[in-house]
Protein backbone atom coordinates (compact mmCIF):
# COMPACT_ATOMS: atom_id res chain seq x y z
CA UNK A 1 0.00 0.00 0.00
CA UNK A 2 1.47 3.37 -0.87
CA UNK A 3 2.40 5.66 1.93
CA UNK A 4 0.67 8.49 0.00
CA UNK A 5 -2.65 5.81 1.03
CA UNK A 6 -2.03 5.42 4.15
CA UNK A 7 -1.55 9.37 4.88
CA UNK A 8 -5.26 9.51 4.11
CA UNK A 9 -6.77 6.75 5.22
CA UNK A 10 -6.90 6.13 9.02
CA UNK A 11 -5.88 3.10 11.13
CA UNK A 12 -9.06 2.24 11.89
CA UNK A 13 -10.35 2.63 8.62
CA UNK A 14 -7.61 0.87 7.56
CA UNK A 15 -8.12 -2.45 9.17
CA UNK A 16 -11.83 -2.41 8.72
CA UNK A 17 -11.00 -2.15 4.75
CA UNK A 18 -8.69 -5.25 4.98
CA UNK A 19 -11.07 -6.96 7.12
CA UNK A 20 -13.79 -6.54 4.32
CA UNK A 21 -12.34 -7.48 1.46
CA UNK A 22 -10.89 -10.92 3.11
CA UNK A 23 -14.14 -11.58 4.39
CA UNK A 24 -15.18 -10.86 0.57
CA UNK A 25 -12.70 -12.97 -0.74
CA UNK A 26 -13.93 -15.94 1.24
CA UNK A 27 -17.71 -15.31 0.21
CA UNK A 28 -16.87 -16.81 -3.02
CA UNK A 29 -16.20 -19.94 -1.62
CA UNK A 30 -18.98 -20.21 0.88
CA UNK A 31 -21.47 -19.35 -2.15
CA UNK A 32 -19.64 -22.57 -4.13
CA UNK A 33 -20.10 -24.72 -1.33
CA UNK A 34 -23.80 -23.45 -0.19
CA UNK A 35 -25.27 -24.04 -4.48
CA UNK A 36 -23.88 -27.59 -4.03
CA UNK A 37 -27.72 -28.30 -2.18
CA UNK A 38 -29.32 -24.85 -2.34
CA UNK A 39 -30.40 -22.57 -5.79
CA UNK A 40 -28.12 -19.49 -6.18
CA UNK A 41 -31.28 -17.34 -5.21
CA UNK A 42 -32.50 -18.97 -2.16
CA UNK A 43 -28.63 -19.04 -1.16
CA UNK A 44 -28.83 -14.91 -1.29
CA UNK A 45 -32.47 -14.83 0.43
CA UNK A 46 -30.72 -17.04 3.52
CA UNK A 47 -27.94 -14.58 4.07
CA UNK A 48 -30.14 -11.48 3.64
CA UNK A 49 -32.18 -13.22 6.09
CA UNK A 50 -29.41 -14.00 8.73
CA UNK A 51 -27.89 -10.93 8.61
CA UNK A 52 -31.65 -8.63 8.81
CA UNK A 53 -32.52 -10.99 11.92
CA UNK A 54 -29.26 -9.17 13.59
CA UNK A 55 -29.55 -6.03 12.55
CA UNK A 56 -33.36 -6.17 13.79
CA UNK A 57 -31.98 -6.07 17.07
CA UNK A 58 -30.17 -3.18 16.14
CA UNK A 59 -32.78 -1.42 14.59
CA UNK A 60 -33.54 1.45 16.81
CA UNK A 61 -30.09 2.39 18.07
CA UNK A 62 -29.95 3.11 14.54
CA UNK A 63 -32.25 5.32 14.67
CA UNK A 64 -35.10 3.53 12.75
CA UNK A 65 -36.60 4.66 9.33
CA UNK A 66 -36.84 8.25 10.69
CA UNK A 67 -32.93 8.26 10.34
CA UNK A 68 -33.42 8.37 6.51
CA UNK A 69 -33.93 12.11 6.32
CA UNK A 70 -34.69 12.16 3.21
CA UNK A 71 -32.49 9.81 1.33
CA UNK A 72 -34.56 7.02 1.13
CA UNK A 73 -34.48 6.81 -2.86
CA UNK A 74 -30.49 7.11 -2.70
CA UNK A 75 -30.51 4.36 -0.29
CA UNK A 76 -33.02 2.63 -1.91
CA UNK A 77 -30.85 3.05 -5.38
CA UNK A 78 -27.98 1.63 -3.37
CA UNK A 79 -29.36 -1.35 -2.15
CA UNK A 80 -30.27 -1.86 -5.79
CA UNK A 81 -27.07 -1.90 -6.70
CA UNK A 82 -25.96 -3.87 -4.15
CA UNK A 83 -27.12 -6.70 -2.62
CA UNK A 84 -29.93 -7.05 -5.37
CA UNK A 85 -29.04 -6.91 -8.70
CA UNK A 86 -25.35 -7.54 -7.50
CA UNK A 87 -26.26 -10.47 -5.97
CA UNK A 88 -28.33 -11.54 -9.14
CA UNK A 89 -25.36 -11.33 -11.51
CA UNK A 90 -22.68 -13.32 -9.16
CA UNK A 91 -24.38 -15.84 -7.86
CA UNK A 92 -25.41 -16.97 -11.63
CA UNK A 93 -21.99 -16.33 -12.41
CA UNK A 94 -20.71 -18.48 -10.09
CA UNK A 95 -22.93 -21.36 -11.70
CA UNK A 96 -20.77 -21.27 -15.12
CA UNK A 97 -17.04 -20.08 -13.78
CA UNK A 98 -14.86 -20.94 -10.86
CA UNK A 99 -14.89 -18.91 -7.85
CA UNK A 100 -10.90 -18.18 -8.50
CA UNK A 101 -11.47 -17.05 -11.96
CA UNK A 102 -14.80 -14.49 -10.72
CA UNK A 103 -12.18 -13.60 -7.34
CA UNK A 104 -9.71 -12.32 -10.17
CA UNK A 105 -12.37 -10.61 -11.97
CA UNK A 106 -12.81 -8.27 -8.89
CA UNK A 107 -9.76 -6.82 -9.35
CA UNK A 108 -11.61 -4.66 -12.44
CA UNK A 109 -13.42 -2.93 -9.43
CA UNK A 110 -10.95 -0.19 -8.49
CA UNK A 111 -10.16 1.21 -11.54
CA UNK A 112 -13.72 1.03 -12.57
CA UNK A 113 -14.89 2.88 -9.39
CA UNK A 114 -11.94 5.58 -9.77
CA UNK A 115 -13.33 6.22 -13.16
CA UNK A 116 -16.78 6.54 -11.34
CA UNK A 117 -15.80 8.61 -8.92
CA UNK A 118 -14.37 10.83 -11.63
CA UNK A 119 -17.28 11.44 -13.01
CA UNK A 120 -19.83 11.50 -9.89
CA UNK A 121 -17.75 12.90 -6.87
CA UNK A 122 -15.15 14.86 -8.78
CA UNK A 123 -12.06 12.86 -7.87
CA UNK A 124 -9.04 13.03 -9.89
CA UNK A 125 -8.79 11.27 -12.81
CA UNK A 126 -5.65 10.14 -14.11
CA UNK A 127 -4.81 8.89 -17.92
CA UNK A 128 -2.74 5.52 -16.28
CA UNK A 129 -6.00 5.10 -14.29
CA UNK A 130 -7.71 4.41 -18.06
CA UNK A 131 -5.30 2.64 -19.48
CA UNK A 132 -4.73 0.35 -16.61
CA UNK A 133 -8.59 -0.33 -16.69
CA UNK A 134 -8.58 -1.06 -20.81
CA UNK A 135 -5.32 -3.51 -19.82
CA UNK A 136 -7.81 -4.92 -17.11
CA UNK A 137 -10.70 -5.87 -19.29
CA UNK A 138 -8.45 -7.12 -21.44
CA UNK A 139 -7.05 -9.44 -19.23
CA UNK A 140 -10.39 -10.67 -18.04
CA UNK A 141 -11.09 -11.31 -22.04
CA UNK A 142 -8.23 -13.33 -21.91
CA UNK A 143 -9.01 -15.13 -18.89
CA UNK A 144 -12.28 -16.03 -20.24
CA UNK A 145 -11.30 -17.50 -23.64
CA UNK A 146 -8.46 -19.46 -22.47
CA UNK A 147 -10.77 -21.03 -19.67
CA UNK A 148 -11.78 -24.65 -20.19
CA UNK A 149 -15.36 -26.37 -19.12
CA UNK A 150 -15.47 -28.28 -16.24
CA UNK A 151 -18.00 -29.68 -13.93
CA UNK A 152 -17.33 -26.75 -11.28
CA UNK A 153 -17.07 -23.85 -14.34
CA UNK A 154 -19.40 -25.41 -17.03
CA UNK A 155 -19.41 -21.73 -19.41
CA UNK A 156 -16.29 -19.85 -18.00
CA UNK A 157 -17.07 -17.19 -20.56
CA UNK A 158 -20.39 -16.78 -19.54
CA UNK A 159 -19.89 -16.65 -15.96
CA UNK A 160 -17.31 -14.28 -15.89
CA UNK A 161 -19.20 -11.87 -18.45
CA UNK A 162 -22.02 -11.89 -15.52
CA UNK A 163 -19.36 -11.30 -12.95
CA UNK A 164 -18.24 -8.57 -14.77
CA UNK A 165 -21.61 -7.09 -14.93
CA UNK A 166 -21.95 -8.00 -11.00
CA UNK A 167 -19.06 -5.20 -10.87
CA UNK A 168 -20.62 -2.70 -12.60
CA UNK A 169 -23.47 -2.87 -9.70
CA UNK A 170 -20.82 -2.70 -7.26
CA UNK A 171 -19.61 0.92 -8.56
CA UNK A 172 -22.71 1.89 -7.90
CA UNK A 173 -22.90 1.01 -4.89
CA UNK A 174 -19.72 2.30 -4.09
CA UNK A 175 -20.44 5.70 -5.20
CA UNK A 176 -23.95 6.49 -3.45
CA UNK A 177 -22.85 5.04 -0.11
CA UNK A 178 -19.92 7.40 -0.07
CA UNK A 179 -22.57 10.47 -0.94
CA UNK A 180 -24.40 8.75 2.31
CA UNK A 181 -22.08 8.06 4.39
CA UNK A 182 -21.51 11.98 4.63
CA UNK A 183 -24.90 12.03 6.91
CA UNK A 184 -25.78 8.43 7.84
CA UNK A 185 -23.94 5.55 10.05
CA UNK A 186 -22.18 2.62 7.95
CA UNK A 187 -24.24 0.23 9.97
CA UNK A 188 -27.50 2.23 9.16
CA UNK A 189 -26.74 2.11 5.83
CA UNK A 190 -25.45 -1.40 5.85
CA UNK A 191 -29.00 -2.57 7.39
CA UNK A 192 -31.30 -0.65 5.06
CA UNK A 193 -28.84 -2.65 2.82
CA UNK A 194 -30.20 -6.14 4.37
CA UNK A 195 -33.96 -4.74 4.36
CA UNK A 196 -34.20 -4.08 0.93
CA UNK A 197 -32.51 -6.78 -0.27
CA UNK A 198 -34.45 -9.21 2.24
CA UNK A 199 -37.24 -7.99 0.25
CA UNK A 200 -36.57 -7.87 -2.96
CA UNK A 201 -35.14 -11.84 -2.88
CA UNK A 202 -38.60 -12.96 -1.00
CA UNK A 203 -39.74 -14.42 -3.66
CA UNK A 204 -37.44 -16.71 -4.31
CA UNK A 205 -39.34 -18.62 -1.19
CA UNK A 206 -41.95 -19.04 -3.94
CA UNK A 207 -40.09 -19.26 -7.12
CA UNK A 208 -36.78 -21.13 -6.43
CA UNK A 209 -36.47 -24.94 -5.59
CA UNK A 210 -36.17 -26.00 -2.52
CA UNK A 211 -33.22 -28.44 -1.77
CA UNK A 212 -34.06 -32.54 -1.29
CA UNK A 213 -31.41 -32.80 1.50
CA UNK A 214 -29.32 -30.43 3.30
CA UNK A 215 -25.97 -31.00 5.12
CA UNK A 216 -24.50 -29.44 7.85
CA UNK A 217 -21.66 -27.96 5.18
CA UNK A 218 -24.06 -25.51 2.26
CA UNK A 219 -26.17 -24.88 5.76
CA UNK A 220 -23.09 -23.37 8.05
CA UNK A 221 -22.18 -21.97 4.76
CA UNK A 222 -25.41 -19.61 4.57
CA UNK A 223 -25.10 -18.26 7.95
CA UNK A 224 -21.45 -18.02 7.46
CA UNK A 225 -22.74 -15.58 4.19
CA UNK A 226 -25.32 -13.72 6.44
CA UNK A 227 -23.08 -13.07 9.67
CA UNK A 228 -19.48 -12.69 8.49
CA UNK A 229 -19.77 -11.35 4.42
CA UNK A 230 -23.08 -9.55 4.96
CA UNK A 231 -23.63 -7.88 8.70
CA UNK A 232 -19.84 -7.95 9.42
CA UNK A 233 -18.11 -7.33 5.92
CA UNK A 234 -20.46 -4.76 4.41
CA UNK A 235 -20.34 -2.77 8.03
CA UNK A 236 -16.59 -2.86 8.52
CA UNK A 237 -16.59 -1.30 4.23
CA UNK A 238 -19.28 0.89 4.83
CA UNK A 239 -16.97 2.55 7.86
CA UNK A 240 -13.75 2.60 5.77
CA UNK A 241 -15.89 4.05 2.86
CA UNK A 242 -17.51 6.78 5.17
CA UNK A 243 -13.49 7.37 5.94
CA UNK A 244 -11.69 7.70 2.83
CA UNK A 245 -11.63 8.60 -0.92
CA UNK A 246 -14.14 6.11 -2.79
CA UNK A 247 -11.58 5.37 -4.94
CA UNK A 248 -9.03 4.83 -2.16
CA UNK A 249 -11.22 2.36 0.04
CA UNK A 250 -12.20 0.70 -3.62
CA UNK A 251 -8.28 0.05 -4.36
CA UNK A 252 -8.39 -2.68 -0.92
CA UNK A 253 -10.21 -4.85 -3.06
CA UNK A 254 -7.48 -6.15 -4.75
CA UNK A 255 -7.00 -8.42 -1.91
CA UNK A 256 -10.27 -10.21 -2.78
CA UNK A 257 -8.05 -12.12 -5.92
CA UNK A 258 -5.60 -12.95 -4.15
CA UNK A 259 -8.04 -14.93 -0.82
CA UNK A 260 -10.25 -15.79 -3.20
CA UNK A 261 -7.56 -17.81 -5.16
CA UNK A 262 -6.01 -19.61 -2.33
CA UNK A 263 -8.84 -20.73 -0.44
CA UNK A 264 -10.48 -22.13 -3.72
CA UNK A 265 -7.54 -24.26 -3.96
CA UNK A 266 -7.69 -25.22 -0.32
CA UNK A 267 -11.47 -25.77 0.03
CA UNK A 268 -12.87 -26.05 -3.73
CA UNK A 269 -9.43 -27.85 -5.80
CA UNK A 270 -9.84 -25.62 -8.54
CA UNK A 271 -7.13 -25.25 -10.65
CA UNK A 272 -6.36 -22.53 -13.46
CA UNK A 273 -5.26 -22.57 -16.98
CA UNK A 274 -1.95 -21.10 -18.50
CA UNK A 275 -3.92 -19.19 -20.11
CA UNK A 276 -5.78 -18.40 -17.28
CA UNK A 277 -2.95 -16.89 -15.03
CA UNK A 278 -1.58 -14.80 -17.44
CA UNK A 279 -4.99 -13.36 -18.08
CA UNK A 280 -5.12 -12.71 -14.56
CA UNK A 281 -1.95 -11.93 -14.36
CA UNK A 282 -2.86 -9.05 -17.36
CA UNK A 283 -5.63 -7.86 -14.71
CA UNK A 284 -3.50 -7.44 -11.45
CA UNK A 285 -1.22 -5.55 -13.85
CA UNK A 286 -3.97 -3.19 -15.25
CA UNK A 287 -4.85 -2.35 -11.64
CA UNK A 288 -1.53 -1.87 -10.54
CA UNK A 289 -0.64 0.85 -13.21
CA UNK A 290 -3.40 2.49 -12.05
CA UNK A 291 -2.79 2.37 -8.55
CA UNK A 292 0.69 3.10 -8.67
CA UNK A 293 1.75 6.44 -6.61
CA UNK A 294 2.34 9.26 -9.01
CA UNK A 295 5.59 11.21 -9.77
CA UNK A 296 8.22 12.87 -7.66
CA UNK A 297 6.83 15.84 -9.76
CA UNK A 298 3.07 15.67 -9.07
CA UNK A 299 4.05 14.63 -5.45
CA UNK A 300 5.84 17.75 -4.90
CA UNK A 301 2.41 19.62 -6.55
CA UNK A 302 0.68 17.86 -3.91
CA UNK A 303 2.47 18.89 -1.05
Amino acid sequence: MPSSTLQKISWPAFFALIGATILWGSSFIAMKIAMREISPLLVVFGRMAVASVVFGLLWRRLGGFAAGKGDWPWIAFMAFCEPCLYFIFESQALTFTQASQAGMITALLPVMTAVAAALFLKEKLEGRTMAGLLLAVGGVAVMSVTGEASPAAPRPILGNTLEFIAMCCAVGYIITCKRLAVRHKPLYLTAAQCFIGLLFFSPALVLAPWPERLTPGPALAVVFLGLAVTFVAYGLYNFGVSRAPAAKAAAFINLIPVVTCLLSRFFLDETMTPGQWLGGGTVLAGVALSARPGSKRQAAQKR
